[in-house]
C-alpha cells in the first residue's frame, strides 16, 4: 500500500466508523500533502505524520468530559480549555479569559499558550476559554465571573446571542477598568463597546456619533455587506494608515487591528503573537518585569494569514489557489488521474468552507466529505471567504473563464447564510447570486453547541439557537437539506465528521448533480400522491388542489421537455382510473391498482431498519398495504414515470395507538413504499404532490435528523421536490427540514365573496326595501316584521341576542329607533356572511387566476393599511372623503348601528368597483390579464389627464356615491395594486417543478397569506418561513393589543365587569408566520409582558409592564403550541416561558396577578417550586404532532368523548421549560392543574383561506370539553375566537364562528357547486367540512342543531343532489352518510326518525354499489 492510499485508508477505516464501500474507487492523496494551514507544502514523510494527527479526531469517538457543566444542552467543560503554566520560572503570569461562539479556537489557543510558557522569557500565561452557550449554566457562569475577576486580558468573539451577550456585558463591564486589555471581535454592539486597548475604545459603537458605526452603515448601504464584512474592510485599510501616525491613540488602534488580524489568522503562531504583543504592551506586571530586568520587547512577526478568498484542497501542493486556472491545472492534470476520477464525465461539487477552520487546522470534517465525494467519482472545488460574505468567491471560482458554471451542485458547510453571518444577512443578494449560478444549493450544518452524543440523545435534535441562525436563515437564501455532517469532540473542541451523515450528504449531493447531468429521456421520476384519511374516496388528497388535473399538467410538461412518460393517458379521468382501480380485479374494485408486490425476503434485504418496526407492527408483511404474503405498492407506471400512493400512518382507526403520547414508527407497508421507489423502481427523484403527506411527520428529531430518524431513513438518498400550498409555510418548512424536500409553492384557489342565498338573500332585499320606506309608517313596520320573521327562519336569533320573538311582536308598536336597531343588527350579520371570502373550487397547477378571479384577492389586499410602506387602505381613503374614520365605521357596524352598516356596505361596494376598474384596463378579450399597465395604458392615462378626465378607478368610486374622493391620495395604493396584480396572475408552478427535476436552483419566496403579504406571489418558488427572531413585529404587537382589548371587553360584558383569571390559548405555526407573530404577542399582552428587540432588531427578550401602566390584572394563560409551532419557534416558546415566569415571580397583589395566584396554589398543591409551577407552555413530545383527536374523528376510531380528552391530555402535556430547554418534559399533572383554572378557551382565525371547518387542526387542539371535565364545578368555559381575516378584526364566540363558517361554506350553493364542478375531489372537500363540523361538536359542543339539519336538506333530502354525489365519488358520499348517522348516534344532531331511516337505507345502497353488488 503506498503512502497516499494509506492516508485515505486511515481516514476511511478508523475507529469512528468511516467506511467506503468496496465497489467505490478511492480518491488517492497525491505526492505532496499540504499542512492544512499556513506554511509551505511538506514532503511525504512529514506530511504523513501531520495528516495522521489531523485524523486523530476521526480515530476516536467524540467524548463528553466527566463533570461537564452544560449550557442549554452543552455538556462540555471549560476546564478542558484551562491551561496553567507548569513552571513560572520567576516570570509574571498574565491571565487570559476568552469567550467564543464555536470551539475551533480551542486547540490553537491551548497550543499558543503552551508555546509561550515553554519559550518566552518575558511572561507566562494562564488561560481559560468558555463556549458562549456554557454561560447558561449557573455553575459555569459563577466560575466565569471568578476567572474574569482574576484576569488581565479578556477576549470575546462572535457573541451574537442577546441574553448571553447581556451576561458577558454584566460581568466584564464592572471589571473593565481593572482589566489591562479587552479585545472584542465582531459581536453585538453592546459587547463591542467593552473594547479597551490603551486609549482605543469603541464606546460609541452603535450610537449616532460613532465613526466606526458610520463607516459600517456606509459600507452596508454601498454593497449590502454585513457587520463582519465591514470590520474586515476596516481591518484591511486602517493598519496601513495607522502605521505612519505618531500618536498613542493610533498605536493603540493599530494594536487592536493587528490583534484582529492575528485572531483571524487563527493558527497557534498567530495567537502566540497576539498574546505576546498585548502582554508586553498593556499588562502591567509584564511591562514592569521587562523594565525591571532590562529585557527587550519581542518584535512581533506580521500576522500570517491566508488570502481573504481562495480555493483550498487538503492535499494540494500549494496551500491555496487564488484563481481557477492554477487549481484546475493541478487538480485535473495531477490529482484526478491518480485518484481515478474521469475529468470529462465526473460531476463537480462546489463546497463552501469556513476559513477559521482552515486557519486553526480544524478541518478533518471538511477532509472527510471531500474524500467521500471524490471516492464516488466527483470533482470538488472548495472555496472559502475571509469574512461571512461568500458571494464573491462563488462568483469568482464557480465559473470558468468564459463565465460558464463549472459546478453541478453546491454544498455550503459553514452553516451560515451565503451573505452575512449571525448578525446580518442580505438574502436578496444571495438568491440573485445563486440563481445566476443555477445549481442545487445544499446547506449542511456542523454541530456547534452540542457534542455528538448530546445531539444523538436529544429528541429535539439541533440546538434551538443553531436552528435559528444556521437553518432558518440559509433557507431564506433558497438553501435545502440541513443535514448535520460534523460534531464536536468534547475534550479538545475539535470538529469530527459524523460517518453516516457525511455518507448521506455525499450521496444526496451526487443525486442532485445527476439530475442536472442525466438526459431527461433517461430520468426516472416518482410522483407520490396521498390518501388521507385512508380510503379509496380520498386518494389524491391535497389542500385546495385538483390533484389529478395537476398531474396531467405535469405529465404534459414532462413530455414537452423530453421525459419518457410512456402511454400515459391525456385526460384527468383516465389517469385517476388507472391509479384507483385494479383492472385485474372485478369492476368497481375496492383495491387500488397494484404496481408491485414485494415479498418479505426482498423487503428485509432492502430495508435495513425493517426489524426495528416490528416493535410497533410485528413481523412483515402485517395487515397494512399487504395481501397477507407480500407488501403491496399501489400506483401505476407510465414509461419512466411512476405515480404511487403513499400509505397512511396506519394507526388512524386504532384507539390505543391514538392514545400513545409519542407517535409510532411507520408500518412495514410505508417503509416498503420508499424502498420500492429508491431501490426497485430506482427513481432519480420523487415529486410529493400537494399539502400534505405523512413522511415529514414520522417520528424522529425535530430538526437535524440522525440516521435513526424515520423521515431520514425513508427518504434516504432520494432527491425530493414537494408541491406545497403557498399559504402553509410552516408545514412546508417541516417537509424541508425533516424529509429534505425542496418545496414548490402552489396557489390556493381564487377567493370570492361568499354572497347570499335563499332566506339570507331575501333578507338583503327586504333591508334594501326598508331603507327606501323606513319613514313610511304603513309599509316600514310591515317590512320590519318580515325581516324579523325571515331572520328567525335563517336561525339568526342565535347571533342577535335581542331579536324580537315572533310571538306577539309587531313593529308598528315599536319606536323608529328600535326598528332601525333591529334592521341594523340583521344587516350587520348578513353583510358579515356576504363579504366573507370563500376559496372557490380547486387549483390546477400551472393555471393562473383569470382577471375576474383576481378581483376578490385584490379587493382584500386593498382593504389593509400598510403603514410600513406608507400605503393607506382603500376603505380608509374612501371613508375620509365623507369625513369619517374607517375604524369608527367598523365599530358602529359591529354594534349594528344602521347608518354605519349602510355606510360600511357602500364603502365595500365602492372598493370593489374601483378594483374592478383597475383590473378591467389590463384584461384581454380572453378574460385573462394581459400586460399590466403597458405603454399604451400610460399614454392613454396621460392624454386623459390633459383632458381633465378622472382615472377609471377614481370614477368608479365617484359613481358609487363618493364624489369627493382624493385621487392623489389613492395613487400609492393603486401603484401597489398594479404590482400585486402582476404577482397574482404570474405563474411558475410547472416551471418551478421542472427546475428542481432538472437539477437547477429554485428561487426562494416567503410562504403565507398573499393578502397580508403579496410577496408570497408569484407561486412556483421554493417556499420558506421567516427569521424566527423577527417576531412578533411592532405591527403585530399593535394588532394584538387591539384584539386583547376587544377580548377582555367582550368577557367583562358577559361577566358583570369581572376579568377572566385564566385563558387557554392555542398557538399555530402557519398563523404566526402569516401574521408575523400576532397570536404570540396576544399571549404576552394578556400576561402583561412586553417583547423587546435587541440592538440588532431581533426579538429575544421580554420585560414586565408595570401594573400602573397595564391598568388591569395580569391574566394567567395555558398555551398549547402545535407541533409545527414547536419545531419552528422554540426560541419564542423560550420567550413566552420566561415572560410568564417573570409575572409569576413579581411581588404583586394576587387579585392583580392571576399568574402568581395560580402558580402559588399549584406549587403548594404539587409540592414544587413557584417557578416550576408557573410552566404554562405545552406541546407534543419532540417529533410528534397533534392530539390525534382529528385522526380519531376523521376515521371514526373513538369510543366516546373521554377518549378524545385523554388523547389531548396525554399527547399535548409536554412542558417547555426555559430553565432546561433541551427537552420537552411530560408534565401531565401540571398541564391538568393549569387547565383546571381556565375560564375561557381562545383561538385565532387569521386567513380567509383556512377556516375552522376546512381542516381538523383547530378542533384537534381545542381544550373546551377537556377543561370542563377538569374544573371542580364542571362548568364549561366560554369559547371565543378572534377573527383578523379582514381589517375589521372581531372577537366572536366559537358557536357564532361555526355558524358563520357553515353559512358561508357547507350550506352555501356558491361553495358546494364550485366544489362539485371539480368532480371527484370536490365531493371529498364537501364531506370533509361536514366531518370537521362534527369535530367541533365532539370537542366543544358548540354546533347548532340547524347546521346538521340544513346540511341534510341540501345533500340528502334533495334526490338530484344525492345522485350527483353518489355518481361522482361514491366512497366520499358513503362517508358523508356515515357522518350524519354518527352525529345523530353521538347525540350531536336531533332529527326525525324519517331522516335517520332514509340515511340508513342510503348507506346500505351505497355500500352495495361500492362492493359491486
Amino acid at each position: 500500500m503506498n503512502l497516499k492510499t494509506a492516508a485515505l485508508f486511515l481516514l476511511c477505516n478508523s475507529a469512528a466508523g468511516w467506511q467506503v464501500p468496496a465497489s467505490r474507487s478511492s480518491a488517492l492523496f497525491t505526492t505532496k500533502i499540504a499542512s492544512p494551514t499556513i506554511g509551505n507544502s511538506v514532503e511525504k514523510k512529514d506530511s504523513f505524520a501531520s495528516f495522521q494527527s489531523a485524523l486523530q479526531m476521526v480515530a476516536t469517538d467524540p467524548q463528553i468530559s466527566e463533570g461537564g457543566r452544560g449550557g442549554m444542552f452543552t455538556a462540555t467543560n471549560s476546564e478542558n480549555r484551562r491551561v496553567i503554566p507548569e513552571d513560572v520560572r520567576g516570570r509574571p503570569t498574565m491571565k487570559v479569559v476568552y469567550v467564543v461562539l464555536e470551539s475551533q479556537y480551542q486547540s490553537s489557543m491551548t497550543a499558543a499558550v503552551k508555546r509561550i510558557n515553554a519559550g518566552s522569557d518575558n511572561m507566562a500565561v494562564e488561560c481559560v476559554g468558555y463556549l458562549l452557550e456554557e454561560l447558561r449554566n449557573e455553575d459555569a457562569f459563577e466560575q466565569f465571573k471568578k476567572d474574569v475577576e482574576e484576569a488581565n486580558v479578556f477576549i470575546g468573539s462572535l457573541i451574537f446571542i442577546q441574553e448571553l451577550a447581556e451576561k458577558v456585558t454584566d460581568v466584564v463591564q464592572p471589571l473593565r477598568d481593572q482589566l489591562d486589555a479587552v479585545l472584542i471581535f465582531p459581536s453585538m454592539p453592546e459587547v463591542m463597546r467593552l473594547n479597551k486597548v490603551g486609549t482605543f475604545t469603541m464606546k460609541n459603537l452603535g450610537q449616532s456619533k460613532s465613526v466606526v458605526s458610520d463607516f459600517m452603515k456606509k459600507k452596508k448601504q454601498e454593497d449590502g455587506s454585513s457587520f463582519e464584512e465591514g470590520m474586515l474592510k476596516l481591518l484591511r485599510t486602517l493598519p496601513k494608515v495607522l502605521k505612519f501616525l505618531p500618536s498613542d491613540k493610533a498605536a493603540d488602534a493599530r494594536t487592536f487591528m493587528m490583534s484582529f488580524q492575528y485572531w483571524l489568522g487563527g493558527s497557534p503562531e498567530n495567537l502566540e503573537s497576539l498574546m505576546l504583543m498585548v502582554g508586553q504592551d498593556y499588562v502591567k506586571p509584564v511591562i514592569e518585569s521587562i523594565e525591571a530586568k532590562g529585557k527587550e520587547k519581542v518584535v512581533m512577526e506580521e500576522p500570517v494569514v491566508l488570502p481573504d478568498k481562495a480555493i483550498w484542497h487538503p492535499v494540494a501542493p500549494e496551500i491555496v489557489f487564488e484563481n481557477n486556472a492554477k487549481y484546475m491545472e493541478w487538480y485535473d492534470k495531477e490529482f484526478c488521474p491518480e485518484a481515478g476520477i474521469d475529468v470529462k464525465t465526473a460531476p463537480t461539487v462546489g463546497v463552501i468552507l469556513q476559513k477559521s477552520h482552515i486557519n486553526t487546522k480544524d478541518d478533518t470534517h471538511y477532509v472527510s466529505l471531500i474524500s467521500e465525494l471524490e471516492s464516488r467519482g466527483a470533482r470538488v472545488v472548495c472555496i472559502y471567504s475571509g469574512g461571512l460574505d461568500f458571494s464573491g468567491p462563488v462568483e469568482e471560482y464557480f465559473y470558468d473563464a468564459q463565465g460558464k458554471p463549472i459546478v453541478d451542485t453546491v454544498i455550503n458547510l459553514t452553516g451560515f447564510a451565503l451573505v452575512g453571518g449571525p448578525a446580518s444577512q442580505d438574502h436578496k443578494k444571495a438568491a440573485q447570486v445563486l440563481k445566476k449560478l443555477n445549481r442545487p444549493y445544499m446547506c449542511a450544518v456542523p454541530l456547534v453547541f452540542q457534542s455528538f452524543e448530546e445531539w444523538q440523545a436529544s429528541e429535539l435534535g439541533l440546538h434551538p439557537v443553531q436552528v435559528a441562525l444556521q437553518v432558518s436563515l440559509p433557507e431564506i437564501d433558497g438553501a435545502i437539506e440541513p443535514i448535520i455532517f460534523a460534531g464536536r469532540e468534547g475534550a479538545t473542541g475539535r470538529s469530527v465528521p459524523l460517518a453516516d451523515r457525511v455518507n448521506l450528504l455525499a450521496d444526496r449531493a451526487m443525486k442532485w448533480a445527476n439530475l442536472r447531468i442525466k438526459k431527461n429521456a433517461e430520468k426516472k421520476m416518482a410522483i407520490t400522491i396521498f390518501s388521507f384519511p385512508p380510503d379509496k374516496g380520498n386518494v389524491g388528497t391535497a389542500a385546495y388542489l385538483d390533484v389529478f388535473d395537476s398531474i396531467l399538467a405535469v405529465l404534459k410538461q414532462m413530455k414537452s421537455e423530453g421525459y419518457d412518460i410512456g402511454d400515459a393517458p391525456m385526460t384527468k379521468e383516465e389517469i385517476m382510473e388507472s391509479v384507483l382501480n385494479d383492472p385485474e380485479a372485478k369492476i368497481a374494485s375496492p383495491e387500488l391498482n397494484v404496481a408491485y408486490r414485494m415479498n418479505t425476503e426482498e423487503y428485509y434485504d432492502l430495508t435495513p431498519y425493517a426489524t426495528e418496526l416490528e416493535e410497533n407492527w410485528g413481523p412483515a408483511p402485517g395487515n397494512l398495504n399487504s395481501d397477507g404474503q407480500n407488501l403491496v405498492v399501489y400506483g401505476k407506471q407510465f414509461g419512466n414515470v411512476f405515480i404511487g400512493v403513499q400509505p397512511s400512518f396506519g394507526y388512524e382507526g386504532d384507539p390505543m395507538r391514538l392514545l400513545f403520547a409519542k407517535s409510532a414508527s411507520p408500518h412495514h407497508g410505508f417503509a416498503a413504499y420508499y424502498t420500492y421507489l429508491e431501490k426497485i423502481f430506482k427513481a432519480d427523484a420523487v415529486l410529493h404532490f400537494g399539502t400534505h403527506g405523512s413522511l415529514e411527520f414520522m417520528p424522529g428529531k425535530q430538526v437535524g435528523m440522525s440516521g435513526t430518524c424515520y423521515p431520514d431513513r425513508l427518504i434516504n438518498s432520494l432527491p425530493s421536490a414537494y408541491l406545497y400550498a403557498a399559504n402553509n409555510p410552516s408545514e412546508a418548512t417541516i417537509a424541508k427540514r425533516r424529509s429534505y424536500s425542496a418545496t414548490v409553492s402552489y396557489l390556493t384557489p381564487p377567493a370570492e365573496n361568499a354572497g347570499l342565498y335563499k332566506g339570507l338573500k331575501e333578507l338583503k332585499e327586504l333591508i334594501s326595501s326598508y331603507q327606501g320606506l323606513r319613514e313610511n309608517e304603513g309599509r316600514g313596520p310591515a317590512i320590519v316584521n318580515s325581516i324579523v320573521s325571515t331572520a328567525w327562519t335563517c336561525n339568526l336569533d342565535k347571533d342577535i341576542d335581542d331579536l324580537p320573538d315572533l310571538e306577539g311582536y309587531d313593529a308598528k308598536n315599536d319606536t323608529a329607533e328600535r326598528r332601525d336597531d333591529i334592521v341594523g343588527k340583521v344587516y350587520a350579520q348578513i353583510m358579515q356572511i356576504e363579504s366573507r371570502l370563500l376559496p372557490c373550487g380547486l387549483h390546477t397547477v400551472g393555471v393562473p387566476p383569470s382577471a375576474e378571479e383576481a378581483i376578490a384577492t385584490l379587493v382584500n389586499i386593498a382593504q389593509l393599511d400598510r403603514p410600513e410602506d406608507k400605503i393607506e387602505g382603500l376603505p380608509r381613503v374612501i371613508a375620509a372623503s365623507v369625513g369619517r374614520d374607517i375604524n369608527d365605521i367598523y365599530r358602529g357596524n359591529n354594534a349594528g348601528v344602521l347608518k354605519d352598516v349602510e355606510l360600511n356596505d357602500k364603502v365595500t361596494e365602492a372598493s370593489r368597483a374601483a378594483v374592478r376598474a383597475l383590473v378591467k384596463q389590463s384584461t384581454g378579450a380572453d378574460g385573462r390579464v394581459k400586460e399590466v399597465k403597458n405603454l399604451f395604458d400610460e399614454m392613454g392615462a396621460a392624454f386623459g389627464g390633459m383632458l381633465g378626465l378622472k382615472k377609471p378607478w377614481t370614477q368608479a368610486i365617484i359613481d358609487a356615491g363618493f364624489p369627493d374622493v382624493n385621487e392623489e391620495r389613492l395613487a400609492p395604493l393603486i401603484a401597489y395594486l398594479e404590482f400585486c396584480l402582476k404577482q397574482v396572475v404570474a405563474n411558475n408552478e410547472l416551471g418551478g417543478i421542472m427546475e428542481l427535476l432538472n437539477g437547477e436552483f429554485l428561487m426562494p419566496a416567503p410562504g403565507g397569506d398573499p393578502i397580508r403579504n403579496p410577496d408570497v406571489l408569484p407561486t412556483g418558488r421554493n417556499m420558506h418561513a421567516l427569521d424566527p427572531s423577527a417576531i412578533p413585529t411592532t405591527a403585530a404587537i399593535e394588532v394584538s393589543e387591539d384584539v386583547v382589548r376587544k377580548l377582555l371587553e367582550n368577557l367583562q360584558d358577559q361577566n358583570d365587569g369581572a376579568f377572566p383569571e385564566s385563558i387557554a390559548f392555542t398557538l399555530w405555526g402557519t398563523d404566526n408566520i402569516k401574521t408575523y407573530g400576532e397570536s404570540l404577542a396576544q399571549v404576552l399582552a394578556l400576561v402583561g409582558v412586553r417583547p423587546v428587540a435587541d440592538s440588532l432588531g431581533r426579538v429575544n427578550k421580554v420585560e414586565l409592564i408595570p401594573l400602573e401602566e397595564l391598568g388591569r390584572p395580569r391574566i394567567d394563560v395555558v398555551v398549547s403550541c402545535s407541533g409545527v409551532f414547536r419545531d419552528l419557534f422554540i426560541n419564542q416558546m423560550n420567550l413566552l416561558d420566561r415572560g410568564i415566569k417573570m409575572a409569576a415571580e413579581a411581588d404583586e397583589p394576587l387579585e392583580m396577578n392571576f399568574v402568581r395566584k395560580h402558580a402559588m396554589e399549584q406549587a403548594e398543591e404539587m409540592n414544587v417550586s413557584l417557578r416550576d409551577a408557573a410552566c404554562r407552555v405545552f406541546s407534543n413530545s419532540a417529533g410528534s404532532y397533534s392530539a390525534n383527536v382529528g385522526l380519531a374523528i376523521e376515521n371514526g376510531g373513538w369510543e366516546d368523548e373521554s377518549q378524545l380528552q385523554d388523547q389531548f391530555l396525554t399527547r399535548k402535556g409536554f412542558a417547555f421549560n426555559a430553565d432546561k430547554p433541551g427537552m420537552m418534559e411530560q408534565q401531565a399533572d401540571l398541564f391538568k392543574a393549569a387547565l383546571k383554572t381556565v375560564d375561557v378557551t381562545f383561538q385565532n382565525l387569521d386567513s380567509s383561506e383556512i377556516s375552522i371547518t376546512d381542516v381538523s387542526h383547530y378542533y384537534d387542539s381545542d381544550p373546551t370539553k377537556v377543561v370542563q371535565g377538569l374544573r371542580d364545578d364542571k362548568k364549561k368555559p366560554m369559547s371565543l375566537m378572534a377573527d383578523t381575516t379582514t381589517a375589521n378584526a372581531q372577537v366572536r364566540s366559537l358557536a357564532e364562528t361555526v355558524r358563520l363558517d357553515a353559512r358561508t361554506k357547507l350550506l352555501n350553493p356558491k361553495f358546494y357547486e364550485g366544489m362539485l364542478s371539480t368532480g371527484y375531489e370536490g365531493v371529498r372537500e364537501i364531506q370533509k367540512r361536514l366531518r370537521n363540523t362534527m369535530g367541533w361538536s365532539a370537542t366543544a359542543g358548540e354546533v347548532d342543531n340547524f347546521v346538521f339539519e340544513d346540511a341534510n336538506s341540501v345533500f340528502i333530502e334533495d334526490a338530484e343532489m344525492q345522485q350527483r354525489l353518489l355518481d361522482t365519488n361514491p366512497n366520499a358520499f358513503r362517508d358523508m352518510v356515515t357522518t350524519f348517522l354518527e352525529a345523530n348516534g353521538r347525540g350531536y344532531w336531533d332529527t326525525s326518525d324519517e331522516n335517520i331511516e332514509r340515511l340508513q337505507e342510503l348507506y346500505a345502497e351505497v355500500e352495495d354499489r361500492i362492493e359491486g353488488v
